[in-house]
């Protein structure tokens, strides 16, 4: 089947430029050589290769937002976003993007943004050459978008902390070399007594608990972790104690943002699929591309799409610029979620039979597309920020 591509030109809107062109045309190139033929297997395998990192930090795009002295490649958050958009309309797969995500958008930038000059040496540098694959650790069996609810110890002994508990559906816990991990040091509980410790996986105590087995996102691994007794020196205190609130925050409006921004990528994937599928396949004589109902469908799709970018390209503007976005991030994290799982159950419509067939790629979308309005903050979440922004 050929896929009919957009040409890329419209992409063109601030905050955008010839150069953020080049990059998306040559994440584009990247992802149909090297990722896209290996998809299926590494579902099935239910993890991609840790090569991979290597890979695409050898190419730059693990530090295509972090300065040079680190290893980065000097940009800013709009390269990042191409990547990410790219990655997405071009891979089709949920789990490569996630695993890769997790790691360089979502862990590096707390090290980045909060860490000592000797922190990011150690971990930032090393991510970004793809030595050290980082996790973020917030969820908990407990807590989940209550983060105050934290139940993950940090307790004070002589030369740093002694951390018990637990942490759940963390995005590369499997394989992740360091956790970016959130734990409660303050006994009282609250927003005020979250703070960040960095744990690394071969501590005494520290161990995956299990791989998790999820509906989508297969090609990446999802763990359980549990802690018991874990010694971690004060070192490994990444801000200030009780001041690890602040630090959620800053990397929520990023990583919703993030999500926003992947969805729009698969949501142009799946109608580049759609409508070459609908111009290919016959029935009564003639494409089903030209009946009615599917015109329409399509149209439908590409509305949703549309409009779903407006949303998280001005939020991106904003983000970029340094203004404050919360309202319209959570807009745009909670329009995006359910349009693209939307337009995959459309997509998965038209197929037909085919639809359920891997050589699509449209089952997997669907499945990939329902975790969007629960990660990252549920759309309940989205909806009580955005009340609140109004007065509510």
């Amino acid at each position: 089947m050929t896929v009919v591509k957009d040409s890329g030109a419209r992409s063109m809107l601030p905050p955008f430029g010839e150069e953020h062109e080049e990059l998306r045309q040559t994440v584009a190139r990247f992802v149909a050589a090297e990722i896209g033929p290996h998809v299926d297997e590494w579902e099935a395998a239910r993890e991609f290769p840790r090569e991979l990192y290597g890979r695409c930090a050898e190419l730059g795009f693990l530090g295509l937002k972090f300065p040079e002295r680190y290893g980065g490649q000097g940009g800013d958050h709009l390269h990042d976003a191409i990547w990410v958009e790219e990655l997405a309309r071009s891979g089709g797969s949920g789990g490569v993007a996630a695993g890769l995500n997790a790691h360089a958008s979502i862990a590096l930038p707390p090290i980045f943004n909060f860490g000592t000059e000797q922190q990011k040496q150690r971990w930032l540098v090393a991510g970004i050459a793809g030595e050290k694959i980082g996790a973020l650790g917030i969820t908990e069996p407990g807590a989940g978008s209550d983060v105050a609810g934290i139940a993950t110890r940090a307790d004070r002994v002589d030369g740093g902390y002694l951390v018990n508990g637990s942490k759940t559906f963390i995005t590369n816990g499997v394989r992740a070399d360091f956790l970016v991990c959130a734990c409660k040091t303050n006994q009282e509980g609250g927003h005020g007594g979250i703070s960040f410790l960095v744990l690394e996986r071969q501590m005494p105590g520290y161990e995956v608990a299990a791989k998790l087995e999820k509906m989508g996102w297969h090609s990446s691994d999802t763990g359980e972790l549990a802690f018991t007794d874990v010694e971690v020196p004060a070192e490994n205190l990444l801000g200030e104690e009780n001041g690890g609130f602040k630090l959620i925050m800053a990397n929520f409006a990023w990583e919703r943002l993030l999500m926003a921004i992947g969805a729009v990528g698969a949501m142009q994937r799946l109608i580049e699929v759609t409508v070459a599928y609908a111009l290919e396949r016959e029935a009564f004589g003639r494409p089903i591309g030209k009946f009615q109902a599917i015109r329409h469908q399509v149209a439908e799709m590409a509305t949703k799409a549309e409009a779903s970018r407006a949303l998280t390209y001005n939020a991106l503007r904003l983000f970029h610029t340094g203004q404050d976005c919360i309202r319209e991030v959570s807009m745009a994290k909670l329009v995006t979620q359910r349009a693209v799982l939307e337009i995959a159950d459309q997509s998965l419509q038209i197929h037909g039979g085919y639809g359920y067939m891997r050589e699509y790629g449209i089952e997997r979308a669907v499945r990939d597309a329902r975790l969007g309005p629960i990660g990252g903050g549920t759309d309940e979440v989205m909806k009580e920020i955005l009340g609140k922004t109004m007065g509510l």
